[in-house]
């Protein structure tokens, strides 16, 4: 192996098993960049964004590609592709699947703040089974994806839950719930990871699974997690699936307590309210006035406070109490804010008025 790699220095000059690995996975990456390009290439400089790297080592590897691995590369007028003959046949899609690829990379692109390598290869891959047209529309979102920044620390804890998850072994790690509450400190974790699940409301990734430091089940938030690490120690799997875990949560929480909420909607939002379903158990009936009385089980009332605040003043809590008086509150302390500040808002809005 020492002879494939050649004598350059730079990206290519480490001995380590952890730099050769390195150095394969670009390979791997660059190689789903062309294959997903098809006849059409790609140029240097996208494949450096698509594969993380600076343009010199997408190019070395380009070159390395070819001329230590045998793999078919050509290039033309700036752009480098790969032979079809060097992979499988690709997959076809029908016309309506192929859109329901289009619009999970453009779902992925609006959820991801940051890039994701894999992300990026996965829907490269998807975007060489479609047909030209829609092929571009998927490439652009992953460009799209790659001008946004990186976090290798982040891809790398990703990549260990992966392999945890898969290989049903606990993991170490410590927990910064700093980020969210200043007087929490971190603590050590260590979890049986059970579940990796999106958040739709936080854009974010949530390992989901049996806190073994507190004997019960726990969410974290992947970006706070620090110094995490693969155990040796094998778990059994969760019974059920990851719908029966998740059935009362509003979003991503689900090892909270179960409470059932009942909402009172005004007449002018209630049927924007019953046109989507927003949880399983929802239950609505139209009062004769006009409004919604809308009723849910939920697990704990965190993230639904969120949505029922979104509505403003068109939405009542009814019950549970607590949970009418957290809501009444905030709008109370909304509410002194936009009065303490009126005169001085309306003061600074007249003097850029009369700047402009």
């Amino acid at each position: 192996y020492r002879e494939l790699r050649g004598t350059e220095t730079d990206d290519y000059g480490d001995d380590r098993p952890s730099g050769k690995r390195d150095r394969l996975a670009r390979f791997y990456r660059v190689l789903r960049v062309l294959e997903s390009r098809g006849e059409s290439g790609a140029t240097v400089e996208e494949i450096a964004r698509q594969t993380n790297v600076s343009r010199r080592t997408a190019y070395r590897d380009l070159r390395a590609l070819e001329g230590e691995l045998g793999i078919p590369v050509w290039s033309d007028g700036g752009r480098w592709g790969v032979e079809g003959s060097a992979f499988l046949p690709p997959l076809k899609f029908t016309r309506a699947e192929a859109m329901a690829v289009i619009l999970a990379a453009r779902l992925v692109v609006r959820y991801a703040d940051e890039y994701d390598v894999d992300l990026a290869g996965a829907f490269g891959k998807l975007a060489g089974a479609l047909p030209p047209v829609l092929s571009e529309h998927v490439n652009r979102s992953i460009e799209a994806m790659a001008r946004r920044p990186t976090d290798a620390e982040y891809s790398h804890h990703l990549r260990l839950l992966t392999q945890a998850w898969a290989e049903r072994r606990t993991v170490r790690f410590t927990y910064d719930a700093s980020i969210h509450d200043r007087a929490r400190r971190s603590r050590e974790a260590v979890v049986r990871p059970w579940y990796l699940e999106p958040s739709l409301a936080t854009h974010a990734l949530y390992l989901i699974g049996w806190d073994e430091t507190r004997a019960a089940v726990r969410t974290f938030k992947v970006d706070r997690i620090r110094d995490l690490s693969i155990t040796p120690h094998h778990f059994d799997p969760p019974e059920g699936t990851i719908d029966q875990a998740m059935r009362s949560a509003w979003d991503i929480i689900a090892d909270q307590p179960e409470t059932d909420v009942v909402l009172r909607f005004d007449p002018a939002v209630a049927a924007r309210v019953r046109e989507t379903t927003w949880h399983p158990s929802e239950q609505s009936e139209v009062s004769a006035d006009g409004s919604l009385i809308w009723r849910a089980h939920v697990a704990g009332t965190i993230e639904i406070r969120v949505w029922i605040l979104s509505w403003g003043h068109q939405v009542e809590v009814l019950q549970p109490a607590e949970l009418r008086d957290e809501v009444a509150a905030i709008h109370r302390v909304g509410a002194a804010r936009y009065e303490a500040g009126g005169a001085e808002a309306a003061a600074a809005a007249a003097r850029g008025a009369s700047i402009r």
